[in-house]
Formats: structure tokens, sequence, C-alpha cells
């Protein structure tokens, strides 16, 4: 459950729990019987937190009805919440945290192997995988639970991550999606200097990757040199997703993001002078403690002119443990929303109007998959379950996932383009 981070650590216990010779079913439902069950939760946000309880019970029904023998709880909410889960639940068998897949794979009795470090049961389809550089984070948003879960950032040795980019080459990925909670701090814990740009070269150099995509990236500090090799790296997508979270420098000041509104506008100008062309995906938090109507409408005004080709939005939640729960929270929820639908309705028309631009024109696909009687695919401004698809008619021209075409887009709607292979 939760995010692509915690999806890379349920492919690595998949990897374990084959090479001990269990036979692995992801997402079973209730249709099957079961030696064991784990979930790998998530814990981040309330949302995310109630689906994670309601998951658990849901299979704790189905261990007392007999569907399951054993139950194993994992990820961000154990973690957070071990010694509450244990007594609420227990009819779990084990209860883990982020850091003890060792653990787990010894209580199922199977046998944990060093060897395998690197290695994955991918669950995404096999020609993109993510590649996850570091774990934790040591940022201190005030709004964000993270550090509190996962502890502080701590860089993967680069050549191990080169390592695992290399099976997954050889596997046949050929698009990367590399993520930690910030990449740009990729580095500094371990080499005492930010690397991510000598990370991305060297990956550019693997052998089948064509895409290499950059997510996560944190505004402050946003080291140059990335920015010119996403400029000139032909293998690395013009793409970045960099979470801003507002524009109101006081907000942010709260928030402790480290940067003022006008440094989060010059940055923005200085991303798209270097790289022409790129595509800027982000996130921002509507009905934050003390968010005024004018920092809103000036949230609005900055969306409106700065036109992300990507953008999320989340109404603010309060998450006990950190800075912001201090704060009082006056921002009725009802007007969290309001507002979240406001800048989200306004995101809809700049992202209809920058689609519409783009037909007529041939853009270079990654075909996902066959859906009926089309094809689906994406742009090299597109990360997959976040951002929009491409629609491919069937016109008779083989197609396979995992290959790139040449596609002429004929038709836009909000957050789909649509058309057809030339070649």
């Amino acid at each position: 459950m939760g995010c692509a981070k915690n999806l890379v650590d349920s492919e690595q216990l998949l990897k374990q729990l084959e090479c001990s010779g269990f036979t692995v079913v992801f997402d079973p439902g209730s249709s099957i019987r079961l030696d064991a069950l784990i979930i790998n939760t998530c814990g981040f946000i309330e949302s995310a937190k109630r689906e994670s309880v309601d998951t658990i019970l849901h299979y704790v029904s189905l261990k007392k009805n007999g569907k399951i023998r054993k139950l194993y709880l994992m990820g961000c909410l154990t973690e957070r919440y071990r010694s509450e889960l244990q007594k609420e639940i227990p009819e779990a068998d084990g209860i883990f945290g982020v850091n003890e897949l060792q653990k787990v794979i010894t209580a199922l009795g199977g046998t944990y192997r060093q060897n395998l470090l690197g290695e994955r049961h991918l669950t995404t389809p096999g020609h993109y995988a993510y590649l996850k550089i570091a774990e934790g984070c040591s940022r201190r948003c005030s709004f964000c639970t993270i550090p509190g879960i996962r502890g502080p950032h701590l860089s993967k040795p680069m050549d191990a991550v080169i390592r695992e980019a290399e099976i997954l080459a050889a596997s046949g990925v050929r698009e990367l999606l590399v993520i930690s909670q910030d990449t740009t701090y990729y580095g500094i814990d371990r080499y005492g200097r930010r690397k991510l740009a000598e990370l991305l070269r060297r990956l550019s150099e693997i052998n089948g990757i064509e895409w290499i995509r950059l997510h996560y990236a944190y505004p402050e500090s946003f080291p140059v040199e990335v920015m010119d090799l996403i400029s000139e790296a032909p293998h690395i997508c013009k793409y970045l997703d960099i979470p801003l979270q507002h524009i109101s420098s006081r907000i942010l000041r709260s928030m402790k993001r480290g940067l003022t509104g006008d440094k989060t506008r010059a940055l923005i100008r200085t991303i798209r002078e270097k790289i022409p062309g790129i595509t800027l995906r982000t996130t921002f938090i509507t009905g934050y403690p003390g968010e005024t109507d004018e920092e809103f409408r000036d949230l609005c005004s900055f969306v409106t002119e700065t036109r992300f080709d990507r953008m999320g939005a989340f109404p603010y939640y309060r998450e006990e443990g950190t800075a912001s729960s201090l704060i009082t929270d006056n921002i009725p929820v009802q007007l969290r929303m309001s507002r979240l639908s406001m800048l989200m309705g306004m995101q809809e028309e700049i992202s209809l109007q920058l689609n519409q631009e783009k037909v007529g024109r041939k853009l270079k696909v990654i075909i996902d998959s066959r859906e009926g009687e089309h094809w689906t695919g994406r742009t090299e401004a597109d990360s997959p379950e976040v951002d929009q698809e491409v629609i491919v008619r069937d016109t008779g021209i083989p197609l396979n996932p995992g290959e790139f075409h040449q596609v002429m887009i004929d038709k836009a709607g909000t957050f789909e383009l649509y058309g057809y292979v030339t070649e």
C-alpha cells in the first residue's frame, strides 16, 4: 500500500520470498486460502492510514474465517503505531517496521539472502521500474511524518544503485523512475556533497535504458548541475517532479520549506530557461493552518501564471507528532476541500489548453498496454500512474508494451491525448 517507495520494498520482499521457495500471490482478494498474508502498510496521511486499517481489518476477518493461517503487518503504519497495533490487532502474528525485511523473512521460515540485494520481483509492467536511491529524509517540513517514520536521509551507495539499475536493464526495463523522499539531497550524507548529477550521468550510460525520470526533487538549493544534465543528456527526460506546496512566503516559513515565494518563482524561471521544453509537475497543499483568503488567491494566481504541465493538490490534515500539529488548525475541512476543488478546476483548464497545443504534432510515446481496441502509452512528459496517457488507435501496425513509437496527435482531452502510430 502507499507510495512507489513502499512498492520497491514490497518487490524486494517478493524476490526474497520466491528464493525461499514460497509461492507468492500479489493482492489475493478473498477467493483462495493462504498459509500467510503480508500487508505492507502506509501511514503517511489520514486517508492512507484509514485505508491501511480498513485493509487490515478485512484480512483479520478472513483469518477468523479460516481463509488465512498467519497474518503479518509491516511498513510505515506499523513503524508509526506498532504498540497501538499490537494491542488493537491481536490477530496479527507479527508486526514489523520499515527496515525489518530480514525479520519478516525469518518469521515466515525463510532464509534472508544478502546476495539478492538490488534484485526485485517487479510488480510494474516489465518495461519500467522505480529506482529508490535513498531512504528516509533529513528535512523537517512541518506537515510531514516521514522523518519520524523512516529516519534521516540515507543515500544508497552509488555503485549499489548502478548495479540495481543494470539488473533492471538486463531484465528488459527501458524506463527508470528515480525516487526517494528528497532526490536532490542524494550524496550529502554519504559523500559530503550532492551527487545526484553524477548518479544520473552514470545511469544514462547503461545500455538499454531509454528514459530516466526524476521524481520528488526538493526546491531549496536545487543543484544547477542537474538542470544542465537534464538539458544535455539524451536519455534523461525533460521532466521534473518538484513539490512546491505553496507560494506564500509566510506559509512556506511555517511549513519550514527553506525558501520564499520570490525564490520559488525565480527557481521556476531558471529551470525553464536552462531546460527549454521541460515538463514541470508539482503539488500544493490547501487549507494549511492560518491560510488566509488572500494567500489562497496568491496561490491561484501563481498556478494561473506559471501554467504547470502537471499538478496535484491535497487538503491539509493535522498529523500528530509534526510541527504543524501544534499550530491552531483554524481552516474548516469544507473550506479546505472547496479551495482544493477550485485549484484543481483551474489546473484542468490549463491542462486542456496545453494538450490542445499538442494536436498536429508527432510525439515519442512508450507503449504501456493494450486496452480493448486501443493501446495506451505515455510521452516523455508523463510518469505512470500519476500523469496522463496517450490513447493510441489500432491501425494494424504491430505494437508491443515497452516499444517506443512516433505518434501523431489528432485529438486532446483534459488529461489525455489521442493519436495513431505513423511509422
